[in-house]
């Protein structure tokens, strides 16, 4: 299944399926028992959105960010070989971890904002894993069956305030500087995760290209270590690390500015796309 957070016409928030073109209204049938998304896979409700609803075209809303409340984003960093090899680093032993919070992410098609504060502004397409149920340490062995489901995801970043210090949160905390979407694809819906292919586009070039199974630290292992810390939720977000060619590393630099378009494909899961624009 393919779930959907969004704004109805008249500015109300909602939830859904969608076949790509239209959105089925669960928010409409479920919001009695169930107020958002993160709460219908809490409830392990999510069989319910099957069968009729009322309809929108996808052109007629506003996408939210699949879970727009979740209680954890959870970043991988220098998780890709690709990446590691760019930033002339070795290979990690243990996941680097840092955090997002909701007010730093915006929906599909929502225009990413560069700050007043800086023009570095970055892309970094990634794959985003979302938790299915509350769940504490989770052996590597057992850790797809408490998947809900993946998405794509945009850790957009300001690199020289992510360069302050050894902390990573400033860079990456900035109002609507990155984005996820344009929905959630079911953990049934794609065979192996490994297989699929993330591509990030600036307006419309391949800058970044890799497949999944170039993660140093494997999904397994992210949900393993990060389950031995704290206990994971429903609608927890783990964006996964992202590929080699992120604009910081490009000969020339590469930056985001307004009127460019950045679009996060990851196959068998959709293409997340952002314009951006000025704070």
């Amino acid at each position: 299944m393919y779930l959907v957070s969004f704004l109805r016409p008249d500015g109300s928030a909602s939830y859904g399926t969608t076949d790509g073109t239209t959105i089925h209204d669960f928010g409409a049938e479920l919001g009695h028992e169930f107020k958002d998304l993160r709460a219908v896979i809490a409830g392990g409700a999510v069989e319910k959105m099957k069968g009729e609803a009322p309809t929108f075209s996808l052109t007629d809303v506003t996408l939210l960010p699949p879970i727009p409340n979740p209680d954890k984003i959870l970043c991988i960093g220098m998780n890709y070989m690709s990446h590691i090899k760019e930033t002339g680093r070795d290979k990690p032993k243990f996941p680097s971890i840092f955090t997002r919070y909701p007010s730093s992410i915006v929906g599909h098609g929502v225009p990413l904002v560069r700050p007043k504060a800086s023009d570095k502004f970055d892309y970094e397409g990634e794959l985003a894993v979302i938790i299915g149920k509350t769940c504490r340490h989770v052996p590597e062995s057992e850790a797809f069956d408490v998947i809900a489901g993946y998405t794509c995801f945009n850790d957009g970043s300001i690199r020289d305030y992510q360069i302050h210090t050894s902390q990573f949160w400033p860079g990456k905390s900035f109002e609507a500087s990155g984005s996820m979407g344009p929905w959630l694809v079911t953990r049934d819906e794609v065979a192996d995760i490994g297989l699929e292919t993330l591509t990030t586009y600036i307006n419309g070039n391949v800058e970044q290209q890799a497949k999944i199974n170039d993660l140093a630290i494997t999904i397994p292992e992210m949900i393993a270590y990060i389950s031995t810390v704290i206990t994971l939720s429903p609608g927890d977000v783990i964006a996964t690390g992202t590929p080699g060619g992120v604009g910081r590393f490009r000969e020339p630099q590469l930056y985001l500015e307004p009127g460019m378009t950045a679009d996060v494909e990851v196959t068998g899961i959709g293409t997340l796309s952002n314009s951006i624009v000025d704070e």
